[in-house]
């Protein structure tokens, strides 16, 4: 089966159109009439209607819209048993990670409850599991210590300084400091939200995302180390903090405390054995096994039994308060101190909640409001900042294990709330006993996941050499400038790769596909063709401020016309021409003077009337005289000159008879010699009789750039081919004109082609068309103006392309139609 009767084809026949002309026959709309004065949107924002005031409810209060429709029979047992698993999950990851934030555990189980149940109310996705996440509680972490070190809580014995810390006030100075960054980050979200800022999370991009999140958990690992090997090392902040605390904890390693190594090595094992069973046997089981809940039950009732902590000094996790404790307004003199970090990570938490939000919302065909789950990330952490809570997100693990049990709706959030309420109130005073080097070990195991990201090194190194880049800079800054300086170290950097590749972007000159209206690069298709006298010119990017320089060197490149130096040199040539045309009418007059006098001697003479020409031998002096420019100057713009006109004698004066005199379009003369008489061509020369002056003016208005030598080319018309770009600036305005007028000085006509209407737009409001650049300089397509070009300027007086193309070419033409 042959391409044409695969693929088919077809035949469309219509006019050329430019812009002007497609505007007529699409009667395109006034600005005005698409886009509403700002009174007139003021006043429909103002406007209370009763549609409108549902839909504003039920946009803040989402639950308000799914409640109502909730099938008990339906999704009743699924969120039940998802709920159940998911909470059972939070009682381990709320207290170990709470260790990260370097709180109590208790901690860690208020902020597994309050923030799921504001939620619930809030949040349009129905599968993220909020609570606690590794990443936000080192971020957390970071700032509890270092606005409340250890260093500042030394008991004071007389003159000497003990080994104890104050625990009780160190760690309510950290809750009141947690709390305080978490409802500050929790109002910006908000903030956030309310003004529809919710695209802010596309600028952290996938890579920077993952390798954020791989350095995170660097952070973390070295944050659990002095629970794993029992040792208590210097808290370090700010840049490169993370190399001296590991120095540290290395140089500590000789003190380090066996028992608790012991139970961190056995709890390693264990887990990792349990969950690589847990994920073979996934498949044969309804629900997971709740392997950490089970690691912690057991820790706990071993070291409660064998004593570690009164016997062998293992830290444990102390007394856990029963009952719920009463909300509290944060201490806002620290707002100025946590700005930045609540900052971080309100922006972190966000990007986070909506990659998962959006991943499972396509995986099960609902959508994700990104603003409104901006707002509910938002009140979650600020309502749960009064409950002593710290930074909340989704978690990937228990996100995947409440969409895989069978979760359907936010109820199982409030089913794993419950979870973890009946805990609170009744069971947390039975894990006093627990082991800080248990929940260490979970938080250590639990990080496999974000170290296998390291593997995308491999995989962007083969996909995108930017992205890798990207991926590298992000975990360095990271992992040596601290959390919060890194992440806006990285955003930056990733701007800046944006902004790099629109300065950047692929130049191409393209070519047409024969027998189609197709337009190639010419450099990337061997069988595209160029188009006889057209050059047609695409940036990938769109042309701004940034990149208009870059855009027009490319032009001059691409298209082999260096306009700057050519029109330089065309005004050059045209002030040497009007000042040796200048000359050559003072010549005349004088020769025509010397002539007179001639004559008049000569009938004197001879008593009749004789035509003669006298000639001072000092005449052809002042060929060579030209007191503006210097010689060096002359000859270095004139070496390759066949253009200019020159007066010169073909005979020379004689007493019996006149010389004749001649003009020609040549080199400068040799001051000092004649030699170049000899090569003259045919029809260079033409007698100059009493009417020398207006011929010479005639002929020097005949001289062209082209014709001087200096260049050849054989284009006529450039189109732009701006369908690339979505905008256009007021400095790529002003450059687009330039293009236009410089051009034109050259005899190349500009075009444009397949402008966008907001591009139009952008034109018309700022006053880029005139008398001389019309919408008759804007087509619809490439291929429109192509046919334009050739049909204005013709395409037969380029032998050079091959006689097949421009008979195509010249096939279009013939006909008032395009085909194609």
């Amino acid at each position: 089966m042959d391409s044409a009767r695969r693929f088919g084809k077809y035949r469309v026949e219509r006019e050329v159109l430019d812009e002007q002309r497609l505007e007529e026959i699409t009667e395109r709309k006034a600005y005005s009439d698409i886009h509403r004065s700002p009174t007139e949107q003021l006043r429909d924002s103002l406007r209370c209607t009763l549609p409108k005031l549902k839909r504003s409810v039920m946009s803040s209060l989402p639950v308000l819209y799914w409640l109502p429709k909730y099938s008990v029979w339906d999704y009743g047992m699924p969120d039940l048993v998802s709920g159940i698993s998911v909470g059972i999950m939070h009682l381990p990851q709320g207290m170990a990670y709470a260790l990260l934030a370097s709180l109590p555990p208790v901690f860690g189980l208020y902020t597994s409850l309050y923030p799921a149940l504001i939620y619930f109310f809030f949040g349009t996705s129905r599968h993220i599991s909020i609570g606690t996440f590794t990443v936000l509680s080192i971020m957390v972490g970071s700032v509890t210590e270092r606005l409340a070190p250890d260093v500042d809580f030394l008991i004071m014995n007389g003159t000497n300084i003990t080994a104890e810390v104050d625990i009780a006030a160190r760690d309510s100075l950290r809750v009141q400091v947690a709390a305080a960054t978490t409802v500050l980050g929790g109002l910006i979200q908000v903030l956030l939200g309310v003004v529809k800022f919710g695209f802010v999370g596309t600028y952290l991009s996938e890579p920077l995302v993952r390798a954020y999140t791989t350095a995170a958990a660097a952070h973390a690992v070295v944050a659990q180390l002095k629970y794993i090997f029992g040792v208590s090392p210097t808290r370090f902040s700010g840049p490169l903090s993370l190399v001296y605390t590991l120095k540290d904890i290395c140089s500590l390693l000789p003190h380090t405390h066996l028992p608790t190594l012991v139970v961190s090595a056995v709890t390693m094992a264990l887990l990792v054995a349990a969950k690589e069973l847990n994920s073979f046997l996934s498949p044969k089981l309804p629900v997971p096994i709740p392997v950490e809940l089970i690691t912690i039950v057991a820790g706990t009732l071993v070291s409660s039994y064998a004593h570690l902590n009164s016997d062998y000094t293992v830290s444990v996790v102390g007394e856990i308060p029963s009952g719920l404790s009463s909300p509290c307004v944060p201490d806002v003199s620290l707002f100025g101190e946590v700005i930045g970090d609540a900052f971080a990570l309100a922006i972190v938490g966000y990007a986070i909640s909506i990659s998962l939000g959006k991943t499972f919302a396509i995986k099960h065909g609902y959508n994700v409001d990104s603003n409104q789950e901006l707002v509910a990330l938002g009140l979650s952490n600020a309502v749960g900042g009064f409950f002593q809570c710290f930074s909340v997100c989704p978690s990937m693990s228990r996100s995947l294990i409440q969409e895989s049990t069978g979760g359907k709706t936010q109820m199982a959030g409030v089913a794993s709330a419950l979870i973890v309420l009946v805990t609170i109130l009744k069971l947390g005073t039975l894990f006093q006993e627990l082991p800080k080097a248990i929940l260490a070990s979970i938080v250590f195991v639990n990080l496999k996941g974000m170290f296998k990201q390291y593997a995308d090194i491999v995989t962007l190194w083969r996909r995108s050499k930017i992205d890798l880049v990207v991926w590298l800079v992000t975990w360095v800054s990271t992992m040596l400038l601290n959390l919060d300086l890194g992440l806006a170290a990285s955003i930056i950097f990733a701007l800046f790769t944006v902004i790099f590749r629109t300065q950047m972007p692929a130049y191409s000159v393209l070519g047409n596909v024969p027998g189609t209206e197709l337009y190639v690069d010419l450099e990337t298709h061997r069988q595209a063709r160029e188009i006889p006298g057209v050059t047609i010119f695409r940036s990938s990017a769109t042309v701004y401020f940034a990149n208009a320089d870059l855009y027009l060197e490319a032009l001059k490149k691409k298209s082999g016309l260096d306009i700057s130096k050519m029109i330089i040199y065309k005004r050059r040539q045209e002030a040497k021409q009007r000042r040796r045309e200048r000359r050559a009418e003072r010549r005349a007059k004088r020769q025509a003077k010397k002539e007179r006098r001639a004559q008049k001697a000569a009938e004197q003479l001879f008593g009749s009337p004789v035509v003669s020409v006298a000639e001072d031998v000092d005449f052809w002096g002042d060929t060579c005289i030209d007191g503006t420019v210097s010689e060096e100057e002359d000859q270095a713009w004139t070496e390759r000159e066949n253009g200019t006109v020159f007066v010169i004698p073909t005979t020379p004066r004689t007493p019996d008879g006149p010389s004749r005199w001649e003009y020609l379009k040549g080199g400068d003369p040799d001051c000092t010699s004649l030699e170049w008489m000899s090569e003259l061509q045919d029809g260079d020369t033409t007698t100059l009789g009493s009417s020398s002056e207006d011929t010479l003016s005639r002929d020097l208005e005949r001289v062209s750039l082209g014709s001087l030598g200096k260049w050849t080319w054989d284009i006529h018309s450039i189109i732009l081919d701006l369908s690339t770009a979505n905008f256009i600036d007021i400095v790529a305005i002003k450059m687009m004109k330039n293009v236009f007028q410089d051009f034109s000085e050259i005899d190349v006509d500009i075009y444009m082609a397949g402008c966008q209407a907001s591009v139009v737009e952008q034109l018309e409001r700022s006053e880029f068309f005139s008398d001389s650049i019309t919408k008759r300089h804007l087509f619809a397509s490439v291929h429109d103006a192509v046919l334009y070009c050739l049909n204005h300027r013709g395409a037969t007086s380029f032998p050079r392309y091959e006689p097949s193309l421009v008979s195509l070419f010249m096939f279009y033409l013939k006909s008032p139609t395009l085909t194609f």
